[in-house]
């Protein structure tokens, strides 16, 4: 925006001069510039499942630039999120990604604070089914990672989270948890894009560490892997993406900390149902664009997990499978959003996307 108003009051400046016309021809290419920099959009968020009910809010959205010479790096991303539902949730927060030195640095930087009304499925020493639970949280996570080779990147963030979760008809005490997390990331990266890749693949190992000497209760540790293939296809122009992932717990792992089917991994999950200590999954997903600025997706995929408070839903099978619809939320740069449908195992679910799922 500085620079936007730099280039505006030299415009204005210039306007009467002998030289008019060569410093308006000027100012335009510098203003064309200015705009391939910076884009900007404000986007309605609306989503709904079977847990959070219809999910409403208003997201603004931003890519840039921070070296406008820097050409290597992908633009840098930053939005703001504040979501309603009409199961009474709410959720506000922001988050940043930013590119830095030729792609040499990427630095995240993201935190939340809301109200999440959700459930869960329960049948320890009471009728199974689902209960209620309410739990404010406020988050903030900080993270940088650095090239050390070509395609490598290695890292560390840390994040702190505050919980505290009441549980209906007290079938679980009420519980206050504060962690402290810091996680060790390696990552190899050979995509030719970052938000949108038609070839390559992007490998990814974090190691999540609670130790208590941060001041964690109880110490655990979480190890998730992460395993994305991108094959392209008719010229670059559509994609098949293929992905395995799994998250491993280790140690006495909060009820906060665990992992929930559905979302990114597994689409067709809404209920909350299923959740446990780790889960894998693997998928694969094929991108039709049959436009310049919209496309189509086709998903399918199976997931498993292990850990869960039902020890009957532990290495059962969940598969899922689904379409949805992309858009690009930019004209200079290939960052889509847009919606997914998917089912799953006595389930269904319906997803607002900020980006591609993997």
């Amino acid at each position: 925006m500085r620079n936007y108003l730099i280039l505006l009051l030299i415009s204005l400046t210039a306007f009467g001069s002998y030289s008019q016309n060569v410093t308006s021809d000027s100012t335009s290419v510098a203003q064309e510039k200015e705009k391939k920099n910076f884009n900007f959009n404000l986007m309605p968020y609306m989503s709904y499942n079977r847990n959070l009910e219809f999910m409403y809010g208003v997201l603004p959205l931003a890519m840039y630039r921070l070296n406008p010479n820097d050409t290597i790096s992908p633009k840098s991303l930053s939005g703001i999120t504040g979501v309603f539902t009409t199961n009474g949730s709410k959720f506000i927060g922001f988050f940043n990604r930013w590119h830095l030195a030729q792609d040499t640095w990427r630095i995240q930087l993201y935190g939340a604070t809301g109200n999440h009304i959700s459930q869960f499925y329960y049948d320890y020493d009471i009728t199974p089914g689902f209960y209620d639970y309410k739990t404010k949280t406020k988050l903030i996570s900080i993270g940088l990672q650095r090239k050390v080779l070509h395609t490598l990147y290695a890292g560390i963030s840390y994040t702190y989270a505050h919980h505290f979760t009441k549980y209906e008809d007290e079938i679980i005490p009420d519980a206050t948890t504060d962690t402290h997390s810091l996680q060790y990331i390696a990552l190899w990266d050979t995509r030719n894009e970052v938000y949108y890749p038609t070839d390559g693949n992007q490998i990814r190992l974090k190691w999540n560490s609670f130790p208590q000497w941060m001041g964690n209760d109880i110490e655990a540790n979480k190890i998730i892997t992460e395993y994305n293939q991108y094959f392209p296809f008719h010229d670059g122009r559509d994609v098949l993406a293929a992905r395995f992932s799994g998250t491993f717990g280790l140690g006495d792992i909060a009820f906060e900390q665990q992992v929930v089917l559905g979302g990114n991994d597994i689409r067709g999950y809404s209920e909350a149902k299923y959740r446990g200590d780790g889960l894998m999954a693997i998928q694969g997903e094929y991108r039709y664009n049959f436009a310049s600025r919209m496309g189509l997706v086709g998903f399918a995929g199976l997931a498993t997990i292990y850990g869960s408070p039902t020890k009957d839903f532990d290495w059962d099978l969940y598969p899922g499978f689904g379409v949805g619809y992309r858009y690009q939320a930019f004209k200079s740069a290939n960052f889509n959003i847009g919606f997914d449908a998917a089912l799953g195992k006595d389930d269904w679910g319906v997803y607002f996307r900020i980006g591609e799922a993997f």
